[in-house]
């Protein structure tokens, strides 16, 4: 669909960056599918391609279902709109900044405000190997001390330097932050420490003594099927996922 360039009047629009819009547009509907939005106040970010210091994010106002590639705003990492004219989320903008500016190798970052990721946020022991989902995750992910976001110059500082080179963070007391060099990827990581949270707040909940695997097993998982490699994780899932949008609302796409 990437010919429809002609519908948002952006000049220049490249094929690469109405890629990435269709794509960042179809992760707000997954958002909506999987249960992960609120309100409007969670975002979602995309670098533009050939634009590294610039990034694609949703109207403040937008619930998730009415994203579509079309009504995604262009910022950069100074806070100015190069396209649209309604403002984004401050603090959308403090995070996505901080990320993909100190991660030149992510383009793509996604945060929740989920019940069960704000739930293991303020969980003192963090997000425990209670399940296939969370132990194909666990070495890629950090942990963020929860921080006034008045101080944004320090708060940029702080978000860059607890990430380092994970993948997923959990923000304490806040939600989770999942990245990716592609769309595919943040939204494979996102889906499965979304899973990993829901687990761990029912397992805790039943009040059984719960299982726990190894440290080899875990690793072992992980170099499996969670550490970054050479090529992006999530490409097997994320056409499916795209279909699962297009039999029921393709509007995303415009």
């Amino acid at each position: 669909m990437a010919s429809n360039v002609e519908s948002i009047s952006q000049p220049r629009m490249s094929e690469g960056e109405w890629q990435a819009r269709v794509e960042l547009a179809a992760l707000h509907r997954l958002y909506v599918r999987f249960g992960w939005t609120d309100l409007i106040y969670t975002h979602i970010s995309a670098r533009v391609p050939g634009e590294p210091q610039q990034y694609l994010i949703k109207r403040d106002g937008l619930l998730f279902h009415e994203v579509t590639a079309s009504n995604l705003l262009r910022v950069d990492f100074d806070g100015n709109v190069m396209s649209g004219d309604e403002p984004y989320n401050q603090a959308g903008h403090l995070i996505h900044t901080a990320i993909l500016k100190a991660r030149p190798d992510v383009n793509v970052a996604a945060h929740t405000h989920s019940r069960a990721g704000a739930a293991v946020s303020a969980m003192k022991c963090g997000v425990l190997p209670l399940s296939q989902h969370a132990n194909i995750l666990l070495p890629t992910i950090a942990y963020h001390e929860y921080q006034d976001v008045t101080n944004e110059a320090g708060e940029c500082e702080a978000l860059a330097r607890d990430m380092a080179d994970k993948f997923i963070m959990v923000m304490h007391n806040h939600g989770l932050l999942a990245c990716g060099r592609t769309t595919a990827e943040a939204f494979y990581y996102l889906y499965f420490v979304e899973m990993a949270c829901k687990i761990q707040v029912d397992v805790l909940a039943s009040g059984q003594e719960a299982i726990v695997p190894s440290e080899q097993i875990v690793q072992d998982l992980y170099e499996s099927a969670g550490a970054p490699g050479e090529e992006p994780k999530g490409a097997r899932v994320w056409a499916p996922m795209l279909r699962l949008l297009d039999e029921t609302d393709d509007s995303y796409r415009h």
